[in-house]
């Protein structure tokens, strides 16, 4: 079977250590970590800025110094890739991209948020229709399986259909809120929404203009074309994601450490339905940055769509700028399509700093 060549642009924390951050069970968790563990996938070149970074990624990946790049361009068109991860920071991303598919990438790990700006987003998904290139953004639960398979239980159609998602930490919208979005839509089989209502509790310090200065904390309610209601919470529970079925409840607690599965077990003195605790079903616990990787290798394999796609990576953000325009219109409710938004995410920071080591 072909080997597929992959290269890394932004060799930060997200491309090449988060390893060192996180636990066992979720590694590989990096972009770089996650083309290693691929049968498929050889991580061939890196780019970035600090030829001080890239050269301790050569060190942990065994990428030659000749293969480090400042100038991802010249790294496109000397290595020709199959597959670019785009590890910057959103302000940066839909450049990148764009120059990937034109240069002959066929598929793109872009980091989440997808972009800077509903604009930009448009001109990323018009570039990967164009160039037919596979996408998938790194909100990584979508390819978790154990959130596989919490969604086959809500699809079984076993506890009724699906009525209400409630997930408990949005965080800020672009670090945080992309990932709960994304999470929300794939349980609802990626429906489209119909409407936003929401609060940003710093908004109004960070939005100067058309400008976001800071990635702003939200919370608030997303309405599906499909009847779901989903809830975006800042409860203070941490993540954990609940859906509400019409005869019961399925949960993910304790940032993906643990699965409930509440459905009738006897009925009460009026003949109504009691929940209670029963068997949720195994699965295989994989990591999902490998998962995610394997689903651009089926799509290259194959021709068929990955799980993510542009154009759900552009549903995802247009799902933060509504947030942003609600707040702005005083908290009333956003109709989707999202039309003229004028929002750019622009931050006046520096990148961070990789942890090349783990804790002793």
């Amino acid at each position: 079977m072909d080997q597929y060549k992959a290269v890394l642009i932004g060799c930060s924390r997200m491309g090449a250590f988060i390893d060192n951050e996180v636990p066992a069970n979720m590694r590989p968790y990096s972009h770089a970590a996650g083309y290693e563990a691929c049968e498929r996938t050889d991580l061939i070149a890196c780019s970035d800025l600090r030829p001080e970074v890239m050269e301790r990624v050569g060190v942990r990946y065994g990428i030659p110094a000749d293969k480090q790049y400042t100038d991802y361009r010249e790294m496109l068109a000397r290595e020709k890739p199959d597959i670019v991860s785009v590890a910057t920071q959103p302000e940066h991303r839909a450049e990148i991209v764009i120059a990937a598919t034109e240069a002959g990438a066929r598929a793109i790990y872009a980091e989440k948020a997808f972009s800077a700006s509903l604009e930009e987003a448009d001109r990323m998904v018009e570039a990967c229709q164009r160039h037919n290139v596979a996408l998938n953004m790194g909100t990584n639960r979508r390819f978790h399986p154990g959130y596989d398979q919490m969604k086959a239980i809500i699809d079984s159609g076993e506890i009724g259909a699906l009525q209400t998602l409630i997930i408990h930490q949005t965080s800020a919208l672009f670090n945080g809120a992309s990932h709960s979005f994304d999470l929300l839509q794939r349980l609802n089989s990626d429906a489209p929404a119909a409407w936003v209502q929401a609060h940003l509790p710093n908004g109004d310090e960070i939005i100067d203009g058309d400008i976001l200065r800071e990635d702003p904390t939200g919370h608030g309610m997303i309405q599906f074309a499909n009847g779901v209601t989903a809830y975006a919470l800042n409860s203070g529970r941490g993540l954990e994601v609940e859906a509400v079925c019409q005869r019961g409840v399925v949960t993910a607690l304790g940032n993906d450490r643990e699965w409930q599965l509440r459905a009738p077990v006897t009925q009460d003195h009026r003949g109504r339905n009691k929940l209670g605790l029963v068997e949720f079903p195994a699965f295989e616990d994989r990591a999902s940055t490998l998962c995610l990787v394997e689903d651009l290798v089926h799509s290259l394999d194959t021709g068929e769509p990955p799980r993510g796609g542009a154009e759900l990576a552009r549903a995802n953000t247009e799902l933060i700028f509504a947030f942003v325009e609600s707040h702005q219109r005083g908290g009333a409710r956003v109709e989707l399509p999202l039309d003229g938004s004028v929002y750019r995410l622009e931050r006046d920071r520096g990148p961070r700093q990789p942890k090349y080591e783990p804790d002793a």
